[in-house]
């Protein structure tokens, strides 16, 4: 393609406003719909960049119908769409080829019709209740908050919404932006008790001679950290490729990546303690920020009677705790939401799976 990459959420805009939406005007009139690009996808967290177009990236979106359109109609739209759609957009293919082995599709120029286009005509409840393994729009419940991954939610709430006509859509990102105050206070308190039961073991393992247990525990509790920091910051932390871009976005990062950096990359424990200590003083701090707490001491000290250094972040876990209204907030174990206790890609993107394993633990 001799075109300038587009990013993939002006693509869509694009694509809709000049393409989709008149050809719905011509063909369908006054038809109620909303449009938008939201889901799966770098484009939709607006981390893409011309290597994202190697597959599922191009000319999509998400044409949102009312129950009687979507049965009555959801046929004919897709037939117009591929039958009329132009063949190319901006320089881009509207065409896609058929889903491969492992599912992905790919941008193909088209020379017949009709076009294996990318717009998915859905009824917005049964496909938000694909997506995250419950329907919003019948409400939240504190199963749904926390059996549902951050990366669903921030593919929920991120994205674009380009037409709300149903009036469903808006509504529903809105209240899925964040978490219920109590929820929040609780998946921060099993974040920081993550880092509590983690912190000397930077010191231990260096201590014994193991070197990469060592490194291995740091980068553990780097990767908590920055999950923790974006929690703080009411950012839902995408999965791990994307973490650190994520990051990066949030006031703090310019001065607390660096600490970091140097705690992964250090090669002795006592190096990357120092720089854990450094990070879990400032993070320590962000948390009285906050307010949510009185004051909790954001100095590190010594591991009881061990020499290593620690914030002892159970006592951030404990004040949380002690924040809490909800009688059924705080009763729950200290296991937190799916992506808390689960680090399996097969359990935490297969929803039903998720939110089995999640009702497992909190015997629902």
């Amino acid at each position: 393609m001799e075109h300038g990459h587009v990013r993939g959420l002006e693509l869509a805009r694009r694509f809709y406003l000049e393409a989709v939406a008149p050809l719905l005007a011509r063909r369908f009139g006054g038809l109620t719909h909303s449009a938008a690009l939201i889901g799966a996808g770098s484009e939709v967290l607006g981390y893409d960049t011309e290597r994202s177009t190697d597959h599922d990236w191009g000319l999509r979106l998400q044409l949102f119908l009312g129950a009687a359109d979507v049965a009555g109609q959801r046929e004919s739209i897709d037939a117009a769409l591929a039958g009329e759609l132009p063949r190319e957009f901006l320089g881009y293919p509207t065409g896609f080829s058929p889903p491969g082995a492992d599912g992905t599709r790919h941008m193909r120029a088209a020379a017949d019709r009709p076009l294996r286009h990318g717009v998915v005509v859905a009824e917005p409840a049964d496909w938000l209740a694909g997506h995250l393994g419950f329907d919003p729009t019948r409400g939240v419940g504190l199963a749904d908050w926390l059996a549902t991954s951050t990366q669903a939610f921030a593919e929920v709430t991120a994205g674009a919404l380009f037409h709300d006509g149903l009036g469903l859509l808006g509504p529903v990102r809105e209240r899925l932006a964040w978490y219920p105050d109590d929820v929040w206070r609780y998946i921060l308190a099993c974040q920081w008790r993550r880092i509590s039961q983690e912190e000397a073991f930077v010191g231990r393992a260096g201590e014994a001679g193991d070197e990469l247990g060592s490194a291995v525990t740091c980068a553990r509790l780097v990767r908590d950290l920055i999950r923790l920091v974006l929690l703080m910051h009411r950012r839902y932390p995408p999965y791990g490729k994307w973490l650190g871009s994520a990051f990066a976005t949030v006031p703090c990062a310019a001065d607390l990546a660096p600490v970091l950096t140097a705690a992964v990359s250090a090669t002795t424990w006592r190096e990357r303690e120092r720089h854990l200590a450094a990070a879990y003083e400032a993070v320590g701090a962000l948390h009285n920020d906050l307010g949510l707490t009185p004051p909790v001491d954001p100095r590190t000290r010594p591991y009881h009677g061990r020499p290593y250094r620690v914030l002892h972040a159970e006592r951030f876990t404990e004040a949380l705790l002690e924040s809490i209204a909800d009688p059924e907030v705080r009763r729950l174990p200290l296991t937190g939401a799916v992506d808390q206790f689960a680090d399996s890609t097969d359990v935490l993107c297969h929803r039903t799976r998720a939110r089995r394993v999640a009702g497992a633990l909190w015997g629902t």
